[in-house]
């Protein structure tokens, strides 16, 4: 587990501070509300990791920032995302595609079609390079993609250099796209699902590349992902998403030894263990709400074990409070009944490591 980047004495400005974020599809059912408010920030040289279900929002809030929604359907209805002094929604077009790529970077979920297949990697990585480096020499760029290659663990990169994507593996391709993104030193990296598609073995190398290079870069990395082992074994925080807002936050080991949600518990203990014997797994009962038309109070109330029927959980949206200090929040009327509660997931998620 990697230690909290909190400190009593000094925490620096954060990189990246999202203020109360809206994010809206119109459809012809109605208006999508994938983002409903949330806050958060990232600090330098942390990683955040995002967690939740498919269609909680979690990509949506990042592609937002960077104007890489489709528009229509999609818009930001309101909010704020200063990124270093300058609101990332207010930048015009031009602007923000001088921002993406260089001081922000996206690390995307599918490495087999995020590459051109016409063009060799070694010219698609120079080409993120040259993008806004025009005036940068051939050679230096070149000697600039091989160290990148390099850094990220693809073997013989001068060969490589020259290679199409259809000669690289699954694994590689995604290195490649992780070399991509650090290609102009990005002070933010984002890696929305960046294993989703690959098979586990080299997920566990993709994400060794992925620690070692955000340690050597010192970037504030934002990890978006659905699996709660790799928040636990890579992040700093955590950010717990449900129906477009944010449930619960605070570092990885108090998320995962005291949780103070609902919705973050059935998540851990939706998951297979390894440390005993189970007949059967324990999903979460439901499914997630329409983003057209919500449950009225809290979201997750039709499906909380906590919630029992109660009147404040069907009538009352829940605000996001802090809990156990200031530093760990959760968006539950009935928080303070989850006090002790230890999750099976969380022993062996965090080693019983601090």
């Amino acid at each position: 587990m990697r230690s909290t980047r909190h400190s009593e004495e000094f925490v620096p400005d954060p990189v990246l501070s999202i203020n109360d974020l809206v994010v809206e599809f119109k459809t012809d059912d109605g208006i999508v509300h994938a983002v409903d408010g949330i806050t958060y920030e990232v600090l330098p040289g942390e990683m955040l990791g995002i967690v939740g279900e498919s269609g909680s929002g979690k990509s949506v809030s990042t592609l937002s920032i960077l104007g890489l929604i489709p528009q229509p359907p999609g818009r930001v209805a309101s909010g704020t995302a200063f990124f270093n002094g300058r609101d990332l929604l207010k930048l015009k077009k031009r602007e923000l595609r001088q921002v993406r790529g260089d001081e922000v970077a996206m690390i995307f979920q599918d490495p087999m079609t995020s590459l051109n297949p016409v063009l060799k990697v070694g010219f698609q990585l120079g080409e993120a390079i040259k993008t806004h480096y025009p005036k940068k020499p051939d050679d230096e760029v070149k000697e600039r993609v091989v160290e990148l290659l390099r850094l990220v663990g693809v073997p013989n990169p001068e060969a490589r250099y020259d290679q199409y994507p259809h000669e690289f593996s699954g694994g590689m391709r995604q290195r490649a796209m992780i070399a991509m993104a650090i290609a102009n030193s990005p002070s933010l990296l984002i890696a929305d699902e960046p294993t989703t598609a690959l098979d586990v073995t080299i997920q566990a190398q993709v994400l060794e590349v992925l620690k070692r290079v955000q340690e050597e870069t010192n970037a504030a990395t934002i990890l978006i992902t659905h699996d709660l082992g790799i928040v636990a074994e890579l992040c700093d925080r955590v950010i717990v998403m449900y129906a477009g807002k944010i449930v619960e936050s605070g570092d990885v080991y108090t998320i995962f030894n005291a949780p103070r949600h609902p919705y973050t518990i059935g998540l851990m203990d939706s998951l297979p263990k390894v440390t005993e014997d189970e007949d059967w797994l324990r999903p979460i009962p439901g499914a997630p709400p329409s983003l057209i038309n919500r449950p009225s109070g809290c979201a997750f109330n039709p499906r909380c074990f906590l919630s029992q029927g109660r009147p404040l959980c069907r009538e009352e949206v829940p605000p996001l409070h802090g809990v156990e200090g200031s530093q760990h929040k959760a968006a539950c009327h009935y928080s303070e009944e989850l006090i002790g509660y230890a999750s099976k997931f969380s022993a062996s998620a965090t080693g019983g490591a601090g």
